[in-house]
């Protein structure tokens, strides 16, 4: 079935939005300006630049009161049926608070990992979650993965494996904000937070799927509960002293707000930067709830994986990093794993390809036996 325009304008937001929010944070890495202390130096604000994040998607919560209000005020029912509003709006906002911590603990881990490595291994990443859901999924939701599922994770190990090995390949030298160590610490960093991310999906799963809650709803208390507590959190930051890596600052503090806002006010280019990754993730999680109702899950997972192409391809054009055709057997690897878990594309094309094959060797053998009825006097030829 063909797709309407209001189903590519979805599915061409959520790429498009998701592929900015990695890009604009990484761009902020990238950037430098004068520190509060005089010093140039790149913006390495890791929670900061989470805090961010978690404000784009308190938007998502606005918006939801936004629309929940005006389709209230037609007083015909409508907010019952929109798809963005409908569902339990009598509830706790506090029953999504342990997943607001987990997903804050995640996320600013994430972030201090994307400071230490690249976009693309970052977003590629990213795709271990699944390992973690599976594993934790059998241990605490008593599922049962059929050996399509275990075959996905085993694909996406050995594509999780190919990228660490990209990685580590690709040394730009000590003393750079991509040197070997730091890469590999940002890959663990990374893989540590998908594990993180995976309590999260599984605990929502278990407590909060069942409540019916509207998805933009839910993302935006998640938004506001990590956006309050984190920016609680960057004031004892301020005091602990941390080692290199994680110390590039005018403090060397584990999170330095006022000289993030000083570095902002010294060059407008992170101004823009944050406020990508602000709009952008409000954006993207709108697209994502929308392209999952329009269309279908299944969708919003291979234009995720659109995105991690799109993000490695500006990537190397912005030459944050060096080609590496490994990244491309990773990425394979990672893609292929995913879509055989989730049961897309993989087992229906192979079935297709084998039902064509079959009708046509039927075909080939009906013709190769063709029965000709002659009476008994007529000649062969």
């Amino acid at each position: 079935m063909a797709w309407t325009k209001y189903q590519v304008i979805l599915a061409s937001t959520l790429v498009i939005t998701g592929s900015i929010n990695t890009l604009s944070t990484k761009w902020a890495d990238t950037l430098k300006s004068e520190s509060s202390d005089g010093q140039i130096r790149p913006f390495e604000h890791p929670f900061v630049q989470a805090c961010a994040m978690f404000l784009g998607e308190f938007l998502c919560l606005l918006t939801f009161k936004a629309v929940y209000y005006h389709l209230r005020r037609k007083n015909d029912g409508a907010e019952d049926r929109h798809d963005l509003v409908k569902g339990n709006r009598e509830f706790s906002p506090f029953i999504l608070l342990i997943p607001a911590i987990l997903d804050m603990v995640a996320t600013s881990i994430m972030y201090v990992g994307l400071n230490l490595t690249y976009a693309s291994s970052f977003q590629m990443l990213r795709g271990s979650v699944i390992i973690f859901v599976g594993i934790l999924s059998v241990a605490f939701l008593n599922r049962t993965l059929v050996s399509r599922e275990w075959i996905g994770i085993l694909f996406i190990l050995i594509g999780l494996g190919v990228v660490g090995v990209s990685d580590f390949a690709a040394d730009n030298g000590e003393g750079t904000s991509y040197s070997r160590n730091n890469v590999i610490t940002g890959d663990l960093l990374i893989i540590l937070a998908q594990i993180i991310t995976a309590v999260q999906m599984v605990y929502e799963e278990r407590y909060v799927a069942g409540l019916d809650i509207p998805a933009l709803q839910a993302v935006g208390w998640e938004g506001f509960f990590g956006f309050s507590i984190l920016g609680l959190l960057l004031i004892p930051m301020y005091f602990i002293q941390v080692m290199p890596p994680f110390n590039n600052n005018a403090r060397g503090v584990l999170e330095d707000l006022p000289d993030a806002l000083v570095q902002m006010k010294n060059n407008f280019q992170l101004i823009l930067a944050i406020l990508g990754t602000i709009v952008s993730i409000a954006f993207f999680n709108f697209a994502g709830i929308s392209v999952t109702k329009e269309i279908s899950a299944t969708t919003r997972m291979v234009l995720d994986s659109v995105r991690t192409l799109v993000i490695w391809v500006i990537s190397l054009a912005l030459s944050w990093q060096k080609f590496n055709y490994l990244q491309i057997f990773g990425f394979a690897g990672l893609l292929f794993g995913m879509c055989l878990y989730n049961n897309i594309l993989i087992l229906q094309t192979y079935d297709r390809v084998r039902n064509a094959y079959l009708q046509r060797r039927e075909n080939n053998d009906g013709q190769s036996e063709v029965i000709i009825n002659r009476r008994a006097d007529e000649p062969d030829c």
